[in-house]
């Protein structure tokens, strides 16, 4: 069975940053070629994407995320990265890994920025 465990999230005053990760585990499984995405759901609203990044290691970003966060991999550890700076507390949700090629998600780890 494949998990995708999501960790890193908290409480951090608007400003502060976060560092999330996700780590994907099962008998065979890498994420070497897919590419892994971040989504966020704050409630009342949809999912929405805020980072992707290629097995080659190219990352996309939304707008809203654009020069504040940073998305990164770690193919050995099996494990992809969402560095939040300048959090602001719009930035207020779940967030989920996105495991593409597979199409499996984690749990999901709480961010709350709040003064």
């Amino acid at each position: 069975q494949v998990q995708l465990v999501e960790s890193g999230g908290g409480l951090v005053q608007p400003g502060g940053s976060l560092g999330l990760s996700c780590t994907v585990s099962g008998i065979g499984i890498s994420i070497r070629g897919s590419t892994m995405r971040w989504y966020r759901q704050a409630p009342g609203k949809q999912r929405e994407l805020v980072a992707a990044i290629s097995s080659g290691g190219s990352p996309n970003y939304a707008d809203s995320a654009k020069g504040r966060f940073t998305i990164s991999r770690d193919d050995a550890k099996n494990t992809v990265y969402l560095t939040m700076n300048s959090l602001k507390p719009e930035d207020t949700a779940v967030y989920y890994c996105n495991f593409v090629l597979r199409d499996y998600w984690g749990q999901g780890t709480q961010v709350t920025v709040s003064s």
